[in-house]
């Protein structure tokens, strides 16, 4: 996939090295590719929303195993703001694994994709609001570049498919390699057979 970019406020540090930035330009990246999988038809948008699933699948594995587990520590009413998150993630989850089963083709495939646009856009807000602000102001570079290298590091590792229920960090360790590994199999036998 051809990395996108979309700059954002307070996206002054190498995404490689911090977070914040990392996970604001993937926030760009799934605005792009939803702008993509819209304007596309046939196999053009099959593609697109395939990599819209993956990068969705992996952003936010990543985020239930490092970000979260940062913020229920090290931002005051963590726990609260983590659980909202999760839940928003679960109702993503629930929508992008049904889309998933569905052909892009299919009358109801554009009308639940742009209903799943607005919610992933609204988590995202509010991801940046009410995490992603706190994260840069209780944590120095050293911590951010850490965190950064985690996020990483969960993405090698995450499901490219939605799992729904499968939101906390510690059911993404359990279940997470199984899952993985289920799907990278999948999506190895679908690009062999030139179904993606």
């Amino acid at each position: 996939m051809p990395e996108l970019h979309t700059p954002q406020a307070g996206d002054d540090a190498a995404p490689d090295t911090d977070v914040v930035s990392l996970l604001m330009r993937q926030h760009g990246d799934i605005r792009n590719l939803f702008d993509e999988v819209e304007a596309a038809t046939g196999d053009a948008r099959q593609e697109a929303f395939r990599r819209l699933v993956r990068l969705l699948a992996v952003h936010e594995t990543a985020e239930e195993e490092v970000v979260h587990p940062f913020v229920r520590r090290s931002v005051a009413g963590g726990d609260e703001v983590v659980e909202a998150r999760l839940a928003e993630e679960r109702a993503a989850k629930e929508t992008l694994s049904d889309l998933d089963d569905m052909d892009t083709g299919d009358p109801k495939f554009m009308p639940r994709l742009l209903a799943l646009r607005t919610a992933v856009q609204e988590h995202a807000r509010a991801e940046e609001r009410y995490e992603f602000v706190h994260i840069r102001r209780s944590a120095d570079a050293a911590a951010l570049a850490s965190l950064a290298k985690g996020v990483k590091a969960a993405e090698a590792m995450a499901p490219t498919r939605p799992h729904p229920g499968v939101e906390s960090a510690t059911a993404n360790v359990a279940l997470g390699p199984v899952a993985a590994l289920m799907d990278r199999t999948r999506d190895a036998v679908r690009t062999a057979m030139g179904r993606d």
